[in-house]
């Protein structure tokens, strides 16, 4: 028996599902009978063990069910990223070669045949047959491209088992019970999106609310709506701070949230501390495709004020070590790698085995690329990745420190720093800035002097650069192989 008959069979009125988008909904029995009825159904288009399914579209109720579906068929489901180029996803369908592509109007840019996910619920109500559960829980099911801030994306493999251990991490991380209701609004192309909003409040017997996107008015309405009861909302900081500009921001209005939940870039303690003071705990985490959920902060606010800046501690389910350049172990505030072990980590990278060896320590730590720190309460903070990092006259610098000191500046909405070629110091910063559109105009002189003091001189910029927008990838990550692409287009100018 799966998790979904059981809450079937404990809450057989209780609503599991609401799709905003469609403005349909199922119960617990009625979405356990669409998830197998899609399971049969995807048979009867001959997809078998293995084969892989590929599907383009915006989040929706679907989505989300033929990925259930792919778990009791022994099928790979593979959601494409659909905020990439028509070339990009074809790349992408060339390396999976799906036995099926499913999608909405997304789907159009590819120029296949697909079949039309906004049919599925008529389509699963024709075949007559009983489909007969079978166990796949180790076998691969799932294929996330990973977002490719620096290069090709490559495609991470997940099991149900694997699936299952984030589910679990989550739901103690974020606190979900019965009565927790999760907005879905995180494209499901991500490991967020597609697991942590999702599986722990349908394991827990609560609640999911599926919008196609986030739009700043709209969901702060949504979070806001008495009878939607959200409890639960992820986002990546920079839409935290799209709500807070809204003119009708209330957080007076949002107090049926349990938490605000945000990943996926690195927050700043003066922004985090901005809802502290509305009398709302926003969760900083850490996770990534490989290891699902990994660290989550408490939802006591004067915890999170006391600590701002970091994204938590790990469930008891998975073992942490931050390791220096020899693979040795760092003592509690010094910098070192997260290495991770767990039975939540990917089991492959689709067709690259050597990669996916290569991704381990000799002692079979994943190493994810990430430089943290781990204070004496055993608290994480992440400084930076280790590719981000880089040296300028022999001393370390991290990118993530130097963008915290400057958005704490009014004028500046967000920005990103990278390295750069130099002749004299080997590489030197440059900061792209967005300013914020309601401040007068701020000079680069300025935004350097106000960084003057509060940070040493290695660590200040050497160029200061305005642009309109930074270029994110569709987890919300800053891409900053682009930025120094930019920089390196605006010098040869």
């Amino acid at each position: 028996m799966n998790f979904l008959t059981l809450q079937a069979k404990l809450r057989p009125t209780k609503e599991a599902v609401i799709d905003l988008t469609s403005d349909r909904s199922w119960t617990y029995p009625e979405w356990e009978s669409f998830v197998n009825k899609s399971s049969y159904w995807l048979t009867r288009q001959g997809l078998a063990c293995g084969d892989r399914l590929a599907c383009l579209a915006k989040n929706c109720a679907e989505l989300v069910a033929l990925h259930f579906a792919c778990e009791q068929i022994g099928v790979l489901f593979v959601p494409l990223n659909w905020r990439l180029s028509a070339e990009e996803l074809h790349a992408l369908i060339d390396d999976c070669t799906p036995r099926l592509i499913v999608g909405d109007t997304m789907a159009n840019k590819l120029g296949l045949a697909y079949f039309d996910i906004n049919t599925l619920s008529d389509a699963v109500s024709l075949p007559e047959g009983q489909f007969q559960p079978q166990d796949h829980r180790a076998m691969p099911s799932l294929i996330l491209y990973t977002s490719g801030t620096t290069g090709q994306p490559k495609g991470i493999m997940h099991s149900q088992d694997t699936i299952m251990e984030t589910t679990l991490n989550m739901t103690l991380l974020g606190q979900v019970d019965e009565h927790s209701t999760f907005l879905c609004e995180t494209p499901m192309f991500h490991v967020i999106g597609l697991i942590s909003c999702v599986r722990p409040a349908l394991y827990q017997g609560g609640r999911i609310v599926i919008s196609d996107g986030f739009q700043p008015p709209r969901t702060l309405a949504r979070l806001m709506d008495e009878q939607l009861c959200i409890s639960h909302y992820f986002c990546v900081p920079q839409m935290a701070n799209a709500l807070r500009q809204e003119p009708d921001f209330n957080p007076a209005s949002l107090q049926n949230l349990k938490a605000l939940l945000t990943g996926g870039a690195p927050h700043p303690a003066v922004q985090i501390r901005q809802w502290l003071n509305d009398g709302i705990p926003i969760v900083d985490g850490y996770g990534m495709s490989e290891a699902g959920t990994v660290f989550g902060m408490p939802f006591d606010i004067a915890t999170i004020d006391t600590k701002a800046g970091s994204v938590g501690v790990p469930t008891h389910r998975i073992e942490v070590r931050l390791a220096d350049a020899k693979g040795q172990p760092v003592a509690n505030g010094e910098t070192g790698e997260v290495q991770l072990k767990g039975k939540n980590l990917f089991t492959g990278i689709w067709q690259q085995p050597q990669l996916y060896a290569q991704c381990f320590t000799a002692d079979g730590w994943f190493k994810t690329g990430d430089v943290a720190v781990k204070d004496d309460d055993d608290f994480y903070r992440i400084v930076d990745r280790i590719k981000d990092m880089f040296i300028s006259g022999g001393e370390n610098v991290y990118p993530t420190e130097i963008e915290g000191v400057a958005v704490k500046l009014d004028a500046i909405l967000e920005c990103a720093l990278v390295g750069v070629p130099d002749d004299r110091w080997g590489e030197v910063g440059c900061l792209f800035v967005v300013a914020k559109s309601n401040q007068a105009p701020i000079k680069p002189q300025d935004i350097l002097d106000a960084l003057e003091s509060s940070l040493a001189k290695y660590k200040l910029p050497k160029y200061i650069k305005m642009v309109d927008s930074l270029p994110r990838n569709g987890g919300g990550k800053v891409m900053k192989h682009q930025l120094k692409a930019l920089f390196s287009l605006r010098r040869d100018a």
